[in-house]
Order: structure tokens, then C-alpha cells, then sequence
């Protein structure tokens, strides 16, 4: 089975400040999935390193005031064409991103509160029929797929 999971999750250097957030499970997803590594924010166009930004009221704004929504919708855009092309049913993707987020995002505000949201990707995803999973889940969908 293929699956999409944000390029961080599984080492590459590709969050904004030029890191990634490895996981220990990302062996283990190796070993039982295909997986297709994406990060939406390199597909979109931008660079690592590059400026923090938040979703807020529908856009992705930088630390800085730069809207830079047009990234975010074109990274999502041609992932979702690499999960329709792989014919993904589920992806792994980094929590409260203004991306990758599922069902908790960072609120706008550069001040760590959480609220309720989806970030960009994931709302696509979401819409056409990909079930999307935080990190934090990873072990519930070992056990049951």
C-alpha cells in the first residue's frame, strides 16, 4: 500500500528552519508501506530554510506579515496529483503545520496556541477522500492496518 508522509517525518531537512522532526516509527512505516515522501512547501516553490508562517483566517502568513497562501495551494495542489497518481488512500503528515496540520494548527499569532484547524494539505487531501493522520498516530495505524 502507498502512503504519503511529509518528507520531515522521515529525516529530510525540509521544515522551515531547515531541520526535520524524524519519528521512530519511520522504520517500521519503511518495512510495511510504499512510502511517498512529499513536503508541500518545497513542491510550492519555497525554500529551506525559510520563514515561519501560520494559517490564519484562511491564509498562510509569515512571522512577517508576507502572504504566502499561493505556495501552500500550489505545494497542495501537486501533491494531491502525486496521491491521485500513487493511488494514496492515507497520509502521514506533520502535526499543527499550516500545511500538514489535521485537526490542530498553530492559530496565527506566532504564540504557540493551538486551536482547532486544518492546514492546507490536509484539507485537500481530506476532501478528496485521503484519510489524514498526525504523527501521533502512527502507532494506531500500525496496529490496525
Amino acid at each position: 500500500m502507498n502512503v504519503l508522509i511529509s518528507a520531515c517525518l522521515i529525516g529530510v531537512n525540509c521544515r522551515y528552519s531547515g531541520d526535520s522532526s524524524m519519528i521512530e516509527e519511520a522504520e517500521e512505516l519503511k518495512n510495511r508501506y510504499h512510502l511517498i515522501p512529499v513536503c508541500p512547501e518545497i513542491l510550492g516553490g519555497m525554500t529551506t530554510p525559510r520563514e515561519p508562517a501560520e494559517k490564519k483566517d484562511g491564509k498562510v502568513i509569515t512571522r512577517t506579515g508576507e502572504d504566502v497562501t499561493k505556495y501552500f495551494e500550489r505545494g497542495a495542489k501537486e501533491v494531491l496529483h502525486l496521491a491521485k497518481f500513487y493511488d494514496c488512500k492515507y497520509a502521514i503528515l506533520k502535526e499543527r503545520s499550516p500545511s500538514c496540520g489535521r485537526g490542530a494548527i498553530y492559530d496565527g499569532t506566532f504564540s504557540q496556541v493551538i486551536i482547532e484547524g486544518n492546514g492546507i494539505l490536509a484539507e485537500l487531501l481530506e476532501k478528496n477522500g485521503i484519510v489524514v493522520l498526525g504523527e501521533s498516530q502512527i502507532s494506531t495505524f500500525l496496529i490496525q492496518k
